[in-house]
């Protein structure tokens, strides 16, 4: 019999995919009250699951062969499930973020279906399975499940033409980086004969320098990049924000689009490293890191539809993850997952304050909302704190990330870089929170630009404004921000975040945990991950900078309120962004083959 601590990773995996089919099944005769506790009630179970599965890789990784059957000499084909610290880490946020989601769903929706909560969990199913698989195929089948569920839920308004747009870009676009990434792996099997990752990473040893394996982790790097948004295979993901509902964006600026970075990371580490040209792969994730997080941060500051605002920000924070893989070293890592962790928790929390907006003043544009929240004392509070957290304000989970990342490089421009976007994407949402429940500044001039999307018609999903919060609403906001806190507190789980890094760079540790049954882990030396004084220092400059920002916008709203023109050369260049930004799936293949194209390049050229 199969020790329980083993079937863990299966039982997360099977646990959301029969809760859906329990709701499909009965959705139509069930009343609304039971259709959200049954899909809640999943969600929570897996997250208690999955919080005693992290605490089972304390002692060591949990793999779960399918069917009992475990690798012998010359037999290693099987389904396996690999849980190691930071895989485990990942399933408990995917798991967290699904409660709150569904949680906040209850009085968010007036009429919900089944098929709303079936998919939340169906989605759940794909992002956990992805972070835990250790087979290779299997990564790209949880990443398809994951992605047919998100498509869903992205033109979940089927009567809506934008809603209907938004979904067809999402599935075009990340199906063309499916499509890559399965031709990578089929690349890999025909080379290796294998599909693990553990096998994979055994057989590809003794291929340094051919060309074939290369261009397989082109492929599959190009596919997990899409999934993360990564400039320049970025554009769908504002445009899904925009038309999802609210509750659903905790779940793909959370986690869905950081599993792109997390796969990435994943199979460089068990396949490829130490095959590839480490200066290459180092070029080709500062080079995606730099542009994607500066992109992200400009592109956030000119939103003024709150839900494109904050999916910009998620964009340059990918950014940021990818600049901490770039390091290619654990305290990198342990920086990337950490800073991760922190901003899943305190995005979900602006995400889901949005959808509290929407639904009681029927409208996400900035300016038309100016000085409307007022009396919510509560939701402006909360928000001006998310958006200072957003910025690194210690001692929340957010800011230790970033600290760790700011010191895991000791170029001053990264440094910089790291401090000056995470001012830019905080200072952009607190700018949202002062001017939306405070009324700070003036008021915004209504002047619409063709080119601007501001969600001043969104339509709510509530027929009738709310005048009260729902208490399930609030409690949702305030569960995520409390784990924003935590994971920045001196915890045990933030002293295990140096050892999980360490272990998840060894490919040795993570081949004898697969094959051998040996989860001893990582032996060596591992980052320290604690608050610093230059930590503590950097992050009380990124939020002034914020702070500095916010105000430095809306004193720049009232010049623009006064009749002061905006400057041409400025007026061009946001122009030009915003038409790059067209909506248009051609244009978004064109700059997929493009990144393609450089991402291969600036790979290759580590051979150089």
């Amino acid at each position: 019999m199969v020790p329980f601590d083993q079937a863990l990773p299966a039982l997360l995996i099977a646990l959301p995919v029969a809760g859906s089919c329990v709701l499909l099944a009965f959705g139509r005769i069930l009343p609304r009250l039971l259709i959200d506790a049954i899909g809640t009630g999943t969600a929570l179970a897996g997250t208690i699951l999955a919080g005693w599965l992290l605490y089972e890789t304390g002692a060591g990784t949990v793999v779960s062969w399918s069917g009992g059957w475990e690798p012998r000499p010359g037999l290693t084909v099987g389904i396996v499930l690999v849980a190691d610290r930071i895989g485990a880490a990942m399933a408990l946020l995917i798991a967290l973020l699904t409660t709150t989601a569904l949680l906040f769903s209850w009085r968010y929706f007036d009429n919900l279906h089944a098929h709303y909560p079936a998919l939340v969990l169906l989605f759940a199913t794909g992002m956990t399975g992805f972070a835990l698989t250790g087979d290779l195929f299997d990564m790209f089948v949880f990443f398809e499940l994951m992605g047919v569920a998100a498509y869903a839920l992205t033109g979940l308004k089927i009567e809506e033409p934008e809603s209907v747009q938004a979904g067809l870009n999402f599935g075009v676009i990340n199906s063309l980086g499916a499509y890559l990434c399965l031709f990578g792996i089929g690349l890999l099997y025909a080379r290796t004969g294998q599909l693990g990752l553990a096998q994979l990473g055994i057989a590809v040893e003794a291929r340094a320098g051919d060309a074939l394996v290369l261009a397989a982790f082109v492929l599959i790097a190009t596919g997990w990049l899409v999934k993360a948004a990564a400039v320049p295979f970025h554009f769908w993901l504002a445009d899904a924000h925009a038309v999802a509902p609210s509750p659903v964006c905790v779940l793909f600026s959370g986690v869905m689009a950081p599993l792109g970075v997390y796969g990435l990371a994943r199979v460089y580490w068990t396949v490829f490293d130490g095959v590839l040209p480490a200066p290459g792969v180092r070029r080709m994730l500062l080079v995606s890191g730099i542009f994607t997080a500066v992109l992200g941060a400009v592109m956030c500051v000119l939103q003024r539809h709150i839900k494109r605002l904050l999916a910009y920000s998620t964009i340059a924070h990918i950014g940021l993850f990818i600049l901490g893989l770039a390091a290619l070293s654990p305290v990198g890592v342990a920086a990337s997952a950490l800073y991760l962790g922190g901003h899943a928790a305190v995005k979900g929390a602006l995400f889901l304050l949005t959808g509290v907006l929407l639904s009681r003043y029927r409208s996400v544009d900035e300016f038309s909302l100016y000085g409307r929240a007022r009396g919510q004392r509560t939701i402006g509070v909360l928000f001006v704190l998310s958006a200072l957290i957003l910025a690194g304000l210690p001692p929340f989970g957010a800011g230790l990330g970033k600290a760790l990342l700011e010191e895991s490089d000791a170029s001053i421009f990264l440094v910089a870089l790291v401090s000056v976007v995470s001012a830019l994407t905080g200072g952009a949402a607190l700018r949202v929170g002062l001017r939306v429940c405070f009324g700070a500044g003036a008021v915004p001039e209504h002047k619409l630009d063709p080119e601007e999307t501001t969600g001043e018609y969104e339509v709510p999903d509530v027929a009738a404004p709310r005048n009260r919060t729902p208490i399930t609403m609030v409690g949702a906001v305030l569960a995520l921000l409390l784990v924003a806190l935590l994971l920045g507190l001196p915890t045990g789980f933030t002293r295990a975040i140096g050892p999980a890094a360490a272990t998840f760079v060894d490919p040795e540790a993570y081949r004898a945990a697969a094959l051998i049954g040996n989860t001893t882990g990582h032996s060596g030396a591992a980052p320290h991950v604690e608050w610093t004084g230059g930590g503590l220092a950097l992050g009380l400059l990124s939020t002034v900078l914020a702070v500095l920002t916010a105000l430095g916008a809306l004193y720049y709203g009232t010049l623009r309120a006064r009749g002061k023109p905006q400057m041409r050369p400025i007026k061009l260049a946001v122009t030009a962004l915003h038409r790059l930004h067209s909506g248009h799936v051609g244009d978004y293949a064109a700059w997929l083959v493009f990144g393609t194209a450089a991402v291969a390049g600036l790979v290759a050229s580590g051979w150089l």
